[in-house]
């Protein structure tokens, strides 16, 4: 991930929710739990994402087996790496926040 990428929120919480493997639907639900429902995310948006993530290498899909149609994605060790530098970028964000609000409230 370049230094300079901030993740939207809507790809934060679909590889978020994908540390544990999950279905489209699986998602889903996750990402409006964790996000305490502000991120909603439409099938068509999600199954977009989802192939994007894919080619980018931070999320692959599980072997399906035949009598299944549901299609589990999981999150790679790349993705995993995204989304710590995600997390290393959000608390540099907060803390500088913090610190100028603080000053400013002097």
């Amino acid at each position: 991930m370049n230094e300079n990428t901030a993740l939207t929120e809507s790809t934060y919480y679909i590889l978020l929710s994908l540390v544990t493997p999950r279905h489209g639907y699986g998602i889903m639900l996750a990402a409006e739990q964790l996000s305490g429902g502000r991120v909603r995310l439409a099938a068509g948006t999600l199954y977009g994402a989802l192939n994007a993530l894919c080619d980018k290498g931070w999320i692959a899909p599980l072997p399906v087996s035949q009598d299944s149609r549901k299609k589990e994605y999981k999150l790679t060790a790349q993705g995993l790496a995204v989304l710590h530098g995600e997390l290393t970028r959000l608390k540099e964000l907060v803390a500088n926040g913090e610190t100028i609000l603080k000053e400013a409230s002097v």
